[in-house]
């Protein structure tokens, strides 16, 4: 068994391995409040105060095998609340381990400590771990790696590995405050200071060139590279100088090889791609090559982050370097390159072969038609509020701003509470219909509802989900994460979706398999899945403002008729609200 604690608090512990067999794995995590000396913040150059696990930002890297049964022991010594959720791992009847609070669980309170356990059941590849709770995952997060069985299904035959790339965002300030200032004001959030690749910015901010993420490769060998984009508000574009990029997974599941320049990476997705060390390094960039990230901007009307994190590759086996003015930093996409995006993830296939098939369900039983985006709500009286016409921003699916209940939704359901605190009435279309991608955006509005609606569907239904961008105040990309579940990405497009037109253009044979979808702004995209795993699930965009915001809701998978298609019992020490 693979046993890990991560504790909460304000002191350092040391992560260690309490037990090890073939099959399963322990891992002991601790999270504490650091003081962090980081040197490469832009501008301000100074010490902060960090919620950490193990003192490590971004948080251990998990490794785990195909079929491992883990048990992850947390104890939270930090004064508010914490949960901790295992991204892309499908929980096959163990919810009460998935982490959203007051979905899954109730949070770990201060000073208690859960014990999450689960087994990882036809997955390999590279997903991730975060906080689930308030905006607590801009630190508390880290890669979760899990190893096949069988041997990789891709060529050419693997060098190494480099170690994983987090992304992320970095406030000089406590973020926490930034997440309390929004809600009380109603406007945006404060934009990041700066973006990370490891925790690092690199050189390309003020007082940052000693700490730059470095990485050695040998010229000609060949990489697997695993990255995760733990950023709280901003999909990305990645490139590497010079070299072209082959992707051969994304959200732990094998993809078709297929070359690129440069990735786009949405909160919550992972990528996985090979890397050939094979060309020669600029001069701008000190005899090494550049590996860069910025955003993929999609509202520009609204403030955000311009900048641009970069780490290094050496094939010299270098440490150090001097970059000269503006460095070249090749392959990599303008900010707003929506064209660009948009080609990648059509580009992107199941590998759809006799190993892996890809077992798309061919027809649904049930769709749900949902629009997603921002609105707006008045002012409460006797307060000023900052955002669009002195009113505040909120964000909806069909016209709800979901509202967690005050018992979470899984312990409910499965202790059957007469007044659960939820209604299994969510409109599974919205409440009129219009032209969603062309209203006007600053004139309309459909004062979105506060709710706790959600789906409850039978065990073993065929489920379809067209997530439908409106352009309410702005057109904007929205990464949407499922929990409990993969599922496939039948299309994609701009535009209002025709349920004449579109199914007819469906990709019904190797559709790409993921658990967090990019809808593209100002259009649609489409996923079907097998609704298989009792439990109750949360879906949401991973735009942590938006989920703030409202932009979510859940579903209940029924259980089957069969005692291997129940929800398990609920471990001896979840948390209670």
């Amino acid at each position: 068994m693979k046993l890990l604690r991560m504790v909460l608090g304000d002191t350092n512990v040391t992560m260690s391995n309490v037990g090890w067999t073939r099959s399963s794995q322990a891992l002991d995590f601790q999270a504490a409040k650091q003081h962090v000396e980081w040197k490469s913040v832009t501008r301000l150059c100074h010490t902060k105060q960090l919620l950490t696990v193990n003192g490590q930002y971004p948080g251990p890297t998990i490794a785990l095998h195909e079929g491992d049964n883990v048990e992850i022991k947390v104890t939270n010594s930090i004064s508010t609340n914490t949960t901790l959720h295992w991204h892309g791992i499908k929980q096959l009847r163990t919810g009460w381990a998935d982490g959203p609070a007051y979905i899954t669980q109730c949070p770990i309170r201060s000073g208690h400590t859960y014990t999450y356990k689960f087994q990882v059941t036809d997955q390999r590849g590279t997903l991730w771990w975060h906080s689930h709770i308030f905006w607590q995952r801009a630190s508390v997060n880290g890669a979760l790696i899990i190893y096949p069985r069988m041997p990789y299904p891709f060529k050419p035959k693997l060098h190494a590995e480099l170690p994983p790339m987090v992304f992320g965002e970095w406030w000089n300030g406590d973020v926490d405050a930034v997440e309390e200032q929004m809600m009380l004001s109603g406007g945006g959030p404060n934009v990041s200071d700066a973006y990370t690749i490891n925790g690092l910015p690199g050189p390309l901010y003020a007082c940052s060139a000693k700490h730059t993420f470095v990485t050695s490769v040998s010229r000609g060998k060949t990489y697997l590279l695993r990255i995760v984009n733990a950023a709280l508000n901003n999909e990305m574009f990645f490139a590497v100088a010079n070299h072209t990029l082959t992707v051969i997974e994304v959200d732990a599941a094998y993809t078709k090889p297929f070359k690129t320049s440069a990735i786009m990476i949405a909160p919550g997705q992972t990528t996985s791609v090979l890397l050939t060390a094979d060309q020669v390094p600029d001069d701008s960039t000190g005899g090494m090559f550049a590996m860069s990230l910025t955003p993929y901007v999609t509202a520009p009307i609204f403030p955000f982050d311009n900048s641009t994190a970069t780490q290094m590759t050496s094939s010299q086996q270098q440490r150090s370097f001097t970059l000269r003015p503006n460095p070249k930093l090749h392959n990599l996409p303008d900010m707003l390159d929506t064209e660009f995006a948009m080609k990648f993830s059509t580009n992107l296939r199941s590998l759809a072969s006799s190993k892996y098939p890809c077992n798309v369900p061919q027809t649904f039983d049930r769709r749900v038609f949902a629009t997603i985006g921002l609105q707006l709500q008045d002012c409460p009286p006797n307060r000023t509020c900052t955002g669009y016409n002195g009113k505040r921003f909120f964000a909806s699916m069909n016209n709800q701003s979901f509202i967690r209940p005050t018992t979470a939704v899984l312990q409910a359901y499965y202790h059957d509470l007469n007044k659960p605190g939820y209604t299994t009435d969510f409109a599974e279309k919205p409440p009129a219909e219009f032209d969603f991608s062309g209203v006007d955006p600053f004139t309309e509005n459909m004062n979105t509802e506060f709710g706790s609606k959600i789906i409850s569907v039978p065990h073993g239904t065929n489920l379809e989900f067209v997530f439908q961008n409106t352009n309410f105040l702005h057109m904007e990309n929205h990464p949407i994460h499922l929990h409990g579940h993969n599922f496939f990405v039948l299309g994609h497009g701009f535009g209002n979706f025709d349920a004449d037109k579109h199914p007819a253009q469906y990709n019904l044979v190797d559709p790409v398999e993921r658990n967090t979808v990019a809808v593209p702004s100002g259009g649609w995209a489409a996923i079907r899945f097998k609704a298989d795993n009792p439990g109750a699930w949360f879906i949401h965009c991973h735009l942590e403002e938006h989920t703030t915001w409202g932009l979510a809701t859940a579903f209940i998978v029924q259980n089957g008729p069969l005692p291997s298609q129940s929800v398990l019992p609920p471990p001896h020490d979840l948390p209670s609200c």
